[in-house]
């Protein structure tokens, strides 16, 4: 008995851990994405020309996303399952809303006034496309046979082009990526895969036909953006300056002289990574990238635990789609995709995504935090 109070005395027990565990928090997962979000604050502060009311709102979405988090983490996988076909069904019926009724900002139709606040239901869809994918193919042997893919498909394809309607190509993307996803994590073939490939490729004429003439311009602005570097060019080729600049240290905290004499437009939202190499040079960035990285490869161990098919397919694809929100904000800031005003996740100022990320961990956590109480399927 003697041992083991010395023991005690020399390991107490993690109040703070027992109170994650407490709230169905997945500790590792909270760790990295606490780490990301006190970083965000850091380089907002610089990014937002030091503007206080900018982090205090910022942190007000923060806390309320966490706090979603939390709310989701205690739900039962089960009751995920349960209603994804009706929240599915919802998120369709409000895009539907949005293009009848919707109110217009910046040249787009994205947005539902409902007197207290205005809400975006695409970013629902980028949660309820992958549940409702996985509820369908869960119900079926896997891997999906033809029929299933179709009709999987066409529940992709349907919320992405309602959202491209708005317009809106960065999040019909990432719906669709997230709904791809389900598809490869399933055990899509690979033939399949070159096949919707080589579709895919041989249907870009007829989609250059029906892009809008400022999204033809972002295409032709990624291919050759010193064509036009007063203009359509300038953003990425200032991004392109900031990340130079930076070196291997970089300047240093509220060093960033791209930011703060305006030369790099959007340094608080879309372009905020290149504020960030500036700032913090190669090594900045090489960490965050391993934060990022540990997230992930967290996420992806969920999935790989989870107990049953619908759980396991769900949680994959919430871990792709965060993949790809990171993959693409950085490849267009350094110039290597086109411009599509996908935000870098939870460090870009705004509030609808990073609600709708952390509602996406927080499903992850529910589904490794409630892992025993499963049905086997």
């Amino acid at each position: 008995m003697k041992a083991e109070t010395r023991s005690e005395q020399f390991h107490p027990p993690s109040v703070l851990g027992n109170i994650l565990r407490k709230l169905h928090i997945d500790i590792p997962l909270f760790i990295g994405l606490s780490l990301i979000s006190l970083l965000s604050f850091i380089i907002l502060y610089s990014a937002g020309s030091q503007d206080m009311d900018v982090l205090l709102r910022q942190a007000a979405r923060v806390g309320l996303a966490f706090l979603l988090m939390t709310v989701l983490a205690h739900v039962d996988p089960y009751q995920f399952k349960r209603y994804s076909a009706l929240l599915f069904g919802l998120g369709i019926l409000l895009l539907v809303a949005v293009l009848v009724m919707g109110q217009f900002g910046k040249g787009a139709q994205r947005w539902l006034d409902l007197g207290v606040f205005r809400f975006q239901p695409s970013e629902m869809i980028k949660i309820t496309t992958p549940m409702m994918v996985a509820w369908y193919l869960a119900e079926h042997a896997l891997p999906p046979k033809p029929k299933q893919l179709l009709i999987a498909s066409i529940l992709i394809v349907v919320p992405t082009l309602l959202i491209a309607k708005q317009p809106d190509l960065g999040t019909a993307l990432l719906v669709a990526s997230s709904g791809a996803a389900v598809l490869f994590f399933a055990g899509l073939s690979w033939r399949f895969i070159l096949a919707i490939s080589a579709t895919l490729a041989g249907l870009t004429p007829i989609l250059w036909h029906f892009m809008r003439p400022y999204q033809r311009d972002r295409v032709l602005t990624f291919l050759n953006p010193e064509a036009d570097p007063l203009g359509r060019g300038y953003h990425i080729i200032q991004s392109k300056i900031a990340i130079g600049s930076g070196g291997i240290y970089g300047k240093g905290w509220l060093g960033s002289t791209q930011s703060e004499l305006d030369f790099l437009p959007e340094s608080s939202t879309d372009f905020i990574f290149a504020v960030f190499a500036e700032e913090f040079g190669l090594f900045g960035c090489l960490g965050l990238l391993t934060l990022y990285l540990l997230i992930i490869s967290r996420c992806l161990y969920i999935a790989s635990q989870a107990q049953d098919t619908y759980s396991r397919l769900l949680a994959s694809s919430l871990a792709f789609t965060f993949f790809v929100y990171v993959f693409v904000n950085i490849g267009m800031v350094i110039g290597v995709l086109p411009v599509v005003g996908v935000p870098l996740p939870l460090v870009s100022y705004g509030g609808t995504s990073i609600v709708t990320l952390l509602a996406g961990f927080g499903i992850l956590m529910s589904i490794h935090t409630h892992k025993k109480f499963l049905p086997h399927s």
